[in-house]
């Protein structure tokens, strides 16, 4: 009996999150392997609209979950209607990207269904039918391979781990019942307050700018945005910068942060604590600007710059915007 695939499809203020492709296009390559059907889910109040997004990563079928109740996260109800989805299609696999929100309804929705769980996955395998699973252990130290012995399974992908990749396919559209009692739900999100306008989720960025103690205060963290919009990407801080204060906690990448795996890291005045390093040691192409030339985060680093960095990012920040032409 083959063995399907459902992709939970994160979206946020009407737009389908880049994760959530990148999840879906792997779980095409899975359910390839498997010879089995890809199922995108998409949960929401108005969510049907976003449907005809997911063709191009070649979903067999999208199942839409709308409810009055389901406009903003609400974890126990996501979590409800997720498990739900999964006991009705008789799914396998479960895949979620590894966002704040995969991160937070991917061990709800297992745990009601006594499900096995893989977190942070950053490469997945079919072998002899099955599926293995690589995720980071010991703060980024070592790599475990996790096989599934149970029935169904979850697992979260690393976002930026994995390509969106086309394979273009015209999915069926199914509409799932949604029973959800409002009484029974016990913490509900009634707004939500977005970020500084433009801003791009460090956890998603393809390119992090970080900034680490070195910044010395909140005002020396314009050098770090400054590198990050004239890159395109995002910035990002270590828990030192944090804890002081200096930058927000959204902004935290590190092991009690976010964990992001861009395709460029640069990380100016961090020493590199495991503590950070567990959360950016995946990233494709890391460069390291710091005084101290024996900083560990050197050792972890492709390129490093040995210099103050007061110099070192204006100059950079300059060098950058007049090759793009700005």
């Amino acid at each position: 009996m083959p063995k399907d695939v459902l992709v939970f499809v994160e979206s946020r203020a009407g737009q389908v999150k880049q994760p959530s492709l990148q999840a879906l296009s792997e779980g095409r390559r899975v359910a390839d392997g498997l010879g089995a059907k890809l199922r995108a889910l998409l949960i929401g109040s108005r969510v049907e609209p976003l449907a005809s997004e997911l063709a191009a990563q070649g979903p067999d079928s999208v199942l839409l979950a709308e409810h009055r109740l389901l406009e903003h996260y609400q974890a126990e109800a996501f979590a409800a209607v997720l498990a739900e989805a999964v006991q009705t299609t008789a799914s396998e696999y479960a895949f979620l990207p590894a966002t704040a929100m995969g991160r937070d309804l991917a061990p709800r929705a297992a745990a009601r269904l006594d499900a096995g769980l893989a977190s942070d996955c950053t490469h997945v395998e079919v072998s002899g039918g099955e599926l293995r699973v690589k995720r980071p252990v010991y703060s980024g130290k070592a790599v475990a391979t996790v096989r599934f012995s149970g029935s169904p399974s979850f697992a979260t992908l690393r976002p930026n781990a994995f390509p969106v990749a086309s394979a273009p396919r015209t999915p069926s559209i199914e509409k799932l019942a949604v029973d959800l009692q409002e009484s029974r739900i016990r913490a509900r999100t009634t707004g939500i307050k977005a970020s500084e306008a433009g801003e791009i989720d460090v956890a998603e960025a393809a390119i992090v700018v970080s900034g680490g103690r070195a910044m010395k205060g909140p005002e020396n963290f314009a050098l770090i945005r400054s590198l990050a919009e004239a890159l395109g990407g995002a910035m990002g801080a270590s828990r030192a910068a944090v804890d002081a204060g200096w930058v927000g906690h959204q902004y935290q990448v590190g092991q009690t942060g976010k964990v992001v795996s861009p395709t460029l890291y640069i990380a100016c005045g961090i020493s590199g604590a495991i503590q950070h390093l567990a959360g950016m040691s995946t990233s494709k192409v890391i460069v390291a600007i710091n005084k101290d030339a024996e900083a560990p985060i050197f050792k972890l680093a492709d390129y490093g710059i040995v210099g103050d960095l007061y110099e070192i990012l204006p100059k950079l920040t300059e060098e950058v915007r007049r090759m793009k032409g700005q």
